[in-house]
């Protein structure tokens, strides 16, 4: 039902760096083998075939170029040495490397891939680029580490498919720098509002502000390189279905005191930790026969800007790359899924943030056992649920001159364990929303455990 009907490659235009190196630090060294992040931006803009194929795919090609020579990275490669005792991965950008944009038309139906009831995930990956798959190039491999796709559904609307190694950059980057200054760029026509509102915050690419004197690069690299460097295919079929949540501002405060009431050494319970803790004790509770294993949530933590332990000075805000630290809670699925678990989960990680992110002392402590940390969670099997996207990087706002989009989906989800998506409510309203990618059946027992605890 999607056909393509174009491919083009993108350069960044005149006035780009001719060429841009960059080492991996240790932020990004974790990321290596990590999937490509894809997500999809619907946009309610009905418009004839002749529209899109002869304005908007003009537009977005142009306005992408632009862009891209602001963000050249984002047109280069990974390159991944064959000889990885000696060599270290690096990001390169050189003069004619370029982006591709694929553009397709689809017959999908757009009003029910932009709802939020249960949908058949699969659909959603006709509108995500594949990534070139990495080629042989002397004494290293090239591998893309982004591609664009732009999707035409006749008189309804346009999709928009993004698709990036982690390796390129982290939520602040990608999303809240890059895809949000394309849009700008797009809407504008130009880059002259960009450039006004980039001059005190440039995006920054010298990894040279990540200062590692214990070389916990080298140490992570170490442990990546045993494993072969082999891109995953599209998770196809993901015999999963996708859905979209609402909590109110009134739900949320229902959430906050709970934990509350019942957790009196707690002062406050911010609105993403009842959330993701409602939401993870919820998919926890729909595992039919879940052990007592150790669950984890991880939520990812911006260290930019932040004093910690490792990088004096913290990291400039503006930085371009990956500046991500981790809060793990960790509890056993028993109790999770217990009477109180929710609350004992928002207690949990309401102490880890103020403890270990918070905590300047905290923050970055210990890096250089990240990955001996990970090995354990592996050994032991230990349950994952991660948290995708953020109510500060909000893509739902990037108006490529179409208005905001009507929906957001990450379909990176599809591929994981079991993660959740967050945003800000698109009503204006001072809720949050999540996406969710399950099985169908554990979507129908979420959906049925996730009602009944509001009520409560």
């Amino acid at each position: 039902m999607t056909t393509i009907l174009q491919t083009l490659q993108v350069s960044p235009c005149g006035g780009a760096a001719a060429e841009i190196t960059l080492p991996l630090t240790f932020f990004d060294m974790w990321w290596v083998h990590f999937h490509p992040i894809r997500r999809v931006l619907f946009y309610d803009h009905p418009c004839s075939t002749a529209e899109f194929l002869h304005t908007i795919v003009p537009n977005l090609e142009k306005s992408l170029s632009l862009t891209l020579k602001h963000f050249p990275p984002a047109a280069g490669n990974l390159l991944y040495p064959t000889d990885t005792a000696k060599n270290k991965p690096l990001l390169c950008y050189a003069a004619g490397d370029s982006l591709r944009l694929t553009v397709a038309e689809s017959g999908h139906d757009f009003d029910d891939l932009t709802a939020n009831h249960p949908r058949d995930a699969d659909p959603f990956w006709d509108f995500v680029p594949e990534l070139a798959p990495p080629a042989e190039a002397g004494a290293c491999r090239h591998a893309p580490l982004m591609a664009v796709q732009a999707t035409h559904f006749p008189g309804r609307g346009v999709a928009l498919g993004i698709a990036n190694l982690h390796l390129l950059g982290d939520g602040s980057a990608v999303n809240a720098s890059l895809i949000l200054g394309w849009a700008a760029i797009s809407k504008s026509a130009g880059d002259e509002e960009f450039l006004r509102l980039q001059q005190k915050s440039a995006p920054i690419f010298d990894r040279r502000v990540i200062k590692d004197a214990a070389g916990i690069d080298g140490i992570f690299w170490d442990e990546m390189r045993k494993a072969p460097f082999s891109p995953a295919p599209f998770p196809l079929p993901t015999n999963r279905v996708r859905a979209t949540f609402a909590l109110t501002r009134s739900d949320l405060e229902k959430l906050k005191n709970r934990v509350l009431a019942k957790k009196t050494g707690l002062n406050r319970v911010s609105s993403f930790v009842a959330t993701a803790c409602y939401v993870w004790s919820c998919v926890a509770r729909s595992e039919p026969d879940g052990d007592d294993a150790y669950e984890l949530l991880v939520v990812p933590v911006d260290a930019r800007g932040r004093k910690n332990a490792l990088i004096d000075p913290p990291v400039p805000g503006n930085y371009f790359g990956n500046c991500i630290a981790f809060a793990v809670v960790e509890i056993r699925h028993g109790e999770l899924v217990g009477a109180g678990g929710f609350e004992a989960a928002a207690e949990a990680a309401t102490v880890e943030i103020r403890n270990g992110v918070n905590d300047a002392a905290a923050l970055l402590k210990g890096a250089e056992d990240w990955m001996n940390e990970m090995k354990k969670c592996q050994e032991k099997k230990m349950k994952v649920f991660g948290v995708s996207g953020s109510p500060k990087f909000d893509l739902a706002v990037a108006d490529f001159g179409w208005g905001k989009a009507k929906k957001v989906e990450y379909v990176t989800l599809d591929g994981e364990n079991y993660s959740m998506s967050l945003a800000n409510a698109r009503d204006g309203g001072g809720g949050l929303e999540f996406g969710l990618s399950l099985p169908e059946k554990r979507m129908e027992a979420f959906m049925a455990i996730f009602a009944d605890g509001l009520t409560k």
